[in-house]
């Protein structure tokens, strides 16, 4: 059977991720998951005018959280729902690198497993896709998906450098609509 996007991106370290995120990653297909979220945002006006052209989710306590993933072998799109407020993202492989577009941004992230989670870092930033960011500028930013009570949670934070804090969210969720 060919690997997901991410068993291809994290080998054998795959395999060492708690079950409830294992599981998430190895959707093939077709699959929605809903859970709650909290998402903070930013004061500084700079950073809500980043977040904004973004297109991030306002600010919202135990807001109800859904993610539909339409996942192949190359590339997965995940379609998120934020108590009504969408926030859709494409990923896909380059080389060991998830690279994930979001707005008119491409992230460039490198993988690893530690303390029984998934770390997203920064490896790289582009703007519309041609215009190189210097990679550092985005030291604040970072996912880390673990898993609590048998669920797959999240933890999603994005801080710039005069902008301070952009976002910060993080949640949890269950599969409703598997593979």
């Amino acid at each position: 059977m060919t690997p997901t996007l991410f068993q291809g991106l994290l080998g054998a370290s795959f395999y060492s991720l708690p079950p409830a995120v294992r599981a998430l990653h190895d959707v093939r297909g077709r699959a929605t998951y809903a859970g709650r979220a909290t998402i903070v945002r930013g004061r500084n006006p700079l950073g809500r005018l980043c977040a904004r052209v973004a297109r991030l989710p306002a600010a919202r306590e135990d807001v109800a959280t859904a993610v539909t993933f339409d996942a192949r072998p190359a590339s997965e799109t995940w379609h998120r729902d934020f108590g009504g407020q969408p926030m859709q993202s494409r990923l896909h492989r380059e080389g060991r690198m998830l690279v994930e577009r979001l707005g008119p941004l491409r992230f460039r992230f490198a993988l690893h497993v530690q303390d029984d989670a998934l770390w997203w870092r920064v490896g790289g930033v582009r703007l519309l896709g041609v215009l190189p960011l210097p990679a550092s500028l985005f030291d604040r930013v970072y996912c880390r998906e673990g898993e609590h009570a048998g669920r797959y949670t999240f933890q999603v934070e994005a801080a710039l450098p005069l902008c301070g804090q952009l976002i910060h969210y993080e949640g949890w969720l269950e599969a409703v609509d598997p593979a």
